[in-house]
């Protein structure tokens, strides 16, 4: 068949697109839209030529199925956006195409996209005004809570997966509080975080489970969670707090070869809340000279010269340090070059930030398993930022992490 297109037509077209240049693409993704459309619309007649087992105008004997007309539906495509197809049907509605997904008005990589800028901090109702531009359809913020639900079970796999391959010698443990929404109403929520450290000095999240930080039967249980998944608590050498109600005993119990580091950054805080202003940099600069001490030698010397100078002056600010002064310098034991890792919970607390930080944009977590996504999110993130450090290495194997950006 030959195509005849006048001068003038030509004419108009290459005029109209000098004024609109950006017409040329619309033009262009409009013909490919109907191509494909037409394309998986010839797809489905072929299958159900198939499905009946002769041509469309072919003759049967007996009783026989037959064509039935057809439905407009339309799906989106990622990288081509929104197709209008004709879904044939048959006379007894047994045809079912496997050309399309039942039930799903775009394909998966289109879910998983928008998983993956959910996670990376573009909200619900963002991301459903955005989707009109990106893919050529507006998907509710229901639609995304959707996709979003499907990454759940990747990430239950994540939190209970078996921790028996990982020779963790360091546990370092807090809690962090979300506003989080519970059988309709907003209550502050927390979660309890551990990032192990490995014996090659790779670090890693151990486990996220909601719990009252305060409580020490909650962190019990998930001191326990963590070693039926396979951790073993015989190896693990240190733990690193702040000094919660309950936390060291609990810790102690459970992992009975450890010792506890309290967090220096919280005693020091602690200490400095009960000194007047005009003294606050002067004991800051000495509680620095025991924390930062040469040997556990030199911080006794210190510590001492410290309360000599200051019992009579701040006693409340003296009785402070001196409750957690052994635990605060427990890191001496260990070898030299990890001291500045272990005096601190700093490692836990830059997570418990970035947990904050992603979580802000939407005030309130929708629930629990949701809160669970971001932060596995979060902390494979984290994990792999910590290759950079002298200490750390990510694990080369991350299949949720693949799930999440592939």
């Amino acid at each position: 068949m030959e195509i005849k297109i006048s001068v003038p037509e030509v004419v108009s077209l290459i005029k109209e697109l000098q004024e609109n240049p950006s017409r040329i693409f619309e033009m262009a993704t409009m013909n490919v839209q109907k191509d494909v459309g037409d394309y998986l619309t010839n797809l489905m007649k072929a299958e159900l030529t198939h499905y009946l087992g002769r041509d469309e105008y072919e003759r049967s004997k007996g009783e026989a199925n037959h064509r039935n007309g057809s439905y407009p539906r339309d799906f989106c495509i990622k990288g081509i956006g929104e197709v209008a197809v004709n879904v044939p049907r048959d006379r007894k509605g047994q045809y079912q195409t496997h050309v399309l997904p039942r039930g799903k008005r775009y394909e998966d990589r289109i879910a998983e996209d928008l998983s993956v800028m959910y996670l990376t901090g573009i909200s619900t109702r963002a991301l459903s005004m955005l989707s009109r531009r990106l893919i050529g359809r507006q998907i509710s913020h229901e639609e995304v809570s959707k996709a979003n639900r499907e990454l759940t079970e990747a990430v239950e796999k994540w939190r209970s997966r078996d921790l028996s391959r990982e020779k963790i010698k360091y546990i370092f443990v807090d809690g962090v509080i979300f506003k989080m929404r519970v059988k309709g109403s907003i209550e502050n929520t927390p979660v309890l975080v551990a990032i192990g450290v490995a014996e090659d000095g790779a670090k890693l999240v151990l486990g996220l489970q909601s719990g009252d930080k305060e409580s020490a039967t909650n962190w019990r249980e998930f001191f326990r969670d963590l070693k039926s998944r396979g951790l073993d608590g015989e190896s693990v050498r240190l733990g690193i707090m702040d000094g919660l109600s309950g936390l060291e005993k609990v810790f102690e119990e459970e992992f009975r070869n450890a010792n506890v580091q309290r967090c220096q950054v919280h005693v020091a805080r602690n200490v400095l809340a009960k000194v007047p202003n005009k003294l606050k940099k002067t004991v800051a600069d000495a509680l620095r000279s025991i924390f930062y001490a040469s040997s556990k030698e030199k911080a006794d010397e210190f510590y001492k010269s410290f309360y000599t100078k200051w019992d009579k002056e701040i006693p409340s600010a003296v009785k402070s340090l001196t409750q957690s002064i052994d635990a605060c310098l427990t890191f001496f034991k260990f070898p030299k070059e990890e001291w500045i890792s272990l005096r601190t919970t700093n490692i836990i607390e830059r997570l418990n930030k970035e947990f904050k930080r992603r979580t802000k944009p939407m005030e309130i977590v929708a629930g629990e398993n949701a809160c669970y996504r971001l932060l596995a999110f979060i902390s494979l993130k984290m994990e792999l930022s910590w290759r950079s450090t002298p200490t750390g290495k990510v694990r080369p194997n991350l299949p949720l992490y693949q799930i999440y950006t592939k």
